[in-house]
């Protein structure tokens, strides 16, 4: 697979809208038709396929926009990023492998990493030349990662973990865990928590995958016992764990995946587009309806723009983005769950002998319908979310 590398990146300065053509084309000229979800020639990319094809899209300047130059980004701002996500978001591509590393990892540590931790892991990220998974959820600490209870002890230069993650997504073809640990007891709470980067090849890491709904071992649990990581790997101070984290939370929330509206939106016109294809699906879109979910669909997708949109402008101009990445995430996981059901319910007559692009709809809207489950749990369960708006946005005031 070989993709165009005599890329002329456009200078942001001659304007944003040049830079998001740039996108437009390049993304057009290179994705593999296979790799689209809505075309016929779809096929689930391997792991090679789409490192590769992630690594094509890093030389077109498509990945790592806002990420310093001296360590593989292109120096540019949040307001690019977005115009790049916009068209992302327009083709039914793969999700990045690279995720936890270029949106939690990275950002993590360009804020309290070391320069020689910076200059380390920050370009083999962009590279992917690492994959990245996040050791935070535990079996008794999902959403409340204060009560998360693996142990991490200092002894001389090098630290000793025990304990327990769960839900861990890509961990078994990690290269490194993002990890938080705890160095007094439960009852310290926010208190004492430390961050590692931690070498999944680590003697004493034991990863077990865990089959999901959908039937896939995307997610896993790793256990840690006696697992020796040199003081060199941890992320920010002893104490900055639970800051680190949070701030990492903030981002996932606020700032990653800016490509989601526009994605939702490709889905939609993808799902109308099979139906209208086969003659019992298009009888279906008469239905009123119908046609009054699909008005609702395209209000929220409209809202969740301007969402994305307010966000940028308000971290362009320096504000910290605080509670508005729990607004964000409510509003995208709640609203894309109840469109894949709906999508899933429309597509429920598909068989056999319904046209080609109803069936690959079917099959497409059929795994995303199972994935959604989790959307309104992973990166925080949407009551925790409402909890965290009410008092930090509408400044309710707490049940007593």
């Amino acid at each position: 697979m070989t993709y165009q590398t005599d890329v002329t990146i456009p200078d942001p300065a001659q304007g944003r809208e040049l830079y998001r053509a740039h996108a437009r084309s390049w993304l057009a000229a290179n994705l593999p038709e296979h790799m689209r979800s809505d075309s016929l020639a779809y096929r689930a990319p391997t792991l090679e396929e789409c490192t590769l094809w992630e690594r094509a899209m890093h030389r077109a300047g498509l990945a790592g926009m806002t990420w310093p130059t001296e360590y593989g980004g292109f120096g540019l701002t949040l307001r690019e990023h977005l115009a790049v996500n916009k068209e992302i978001g327009a083709l039914m591509m793969p999700e990045s492998v690279g995720s936890v590393g270029k949106e939690l990892a990275g950002p993590i540590i360009m804020a309290v990493g070391t320069e020689a931790q910076k200059a380390e892991f920050l370009p083999r990220i962009l590279r992917l030349e690492d994959y990245w998974c996040q050791g935070f959820s535990e079996p008794d600490a999902g959403s409340d990662l204060a009560r998360l209870r693996t142990k991490a002890e200092l002894e001389g230069e090098t630290w000793r973990i025990n304990g327990q993650k769960i839900w861990t997504s890509g961990a078994m073809k990690a290269t490194y865990c993002l990890l938080l640990a705890r160095t007094g007891t439960v009852a310290d709470k926010h208190k004492g928590l430390v961050m590692f980067a931690v070498p999944m090849n680590s003697p004493g890491i034991t990863v077990r995958p865990i089959k999901s709904i959908d039937g896939k071992e995307s997610f896993a649990e790793v256990f840690f016992n006696n697992v020796e990581v040199a003081d060199s790997l941890r992320l920010g101070a002893p104490d900055e764990g639970w800051s680190a984290a949070i701030r990492v939370l903030s981002i996932e929330r606020a700032t990653n995946r800016m490509y989601r509206p526009w994605r939702f939106e490709a889905e939609l016109r993808s799902l109308l587009r099979a139906c209208k294809s086969d003659a019992v699906l298009a009888r279906r879109l008469d239905d009123s309806d119908v046609q009054r979910r699909v008005g609702e669909i395209v209000g929220q997708i409209d809202g969740l723009k301007g969402l994305i949109e307010a966000s940028v402008e308000h971290l362009e101009s320096g504000a910290p983005i605080g509670a508005r990445g729990s607004l964000s995430k409510f509003y995208w996981s709640e609203c894309h769950q109840a469109f894949a059901g709906f999508a899933y319910d429309l597509l429920a007559q598909v068989g056999p002998q319904s046209s080609p692009l109803a069936r690959r709809a079917k099959a497409h809207f059929t795994t995303g319908y199972l994935f959604a489950r989790a959307e309104t749990i992973y990166a925080g369960v949407s009551e925790v979310q409402l909890d965290i708006i009410a008092q930090r946005i509408l400044n309710l005031a707490k049940d007593k």
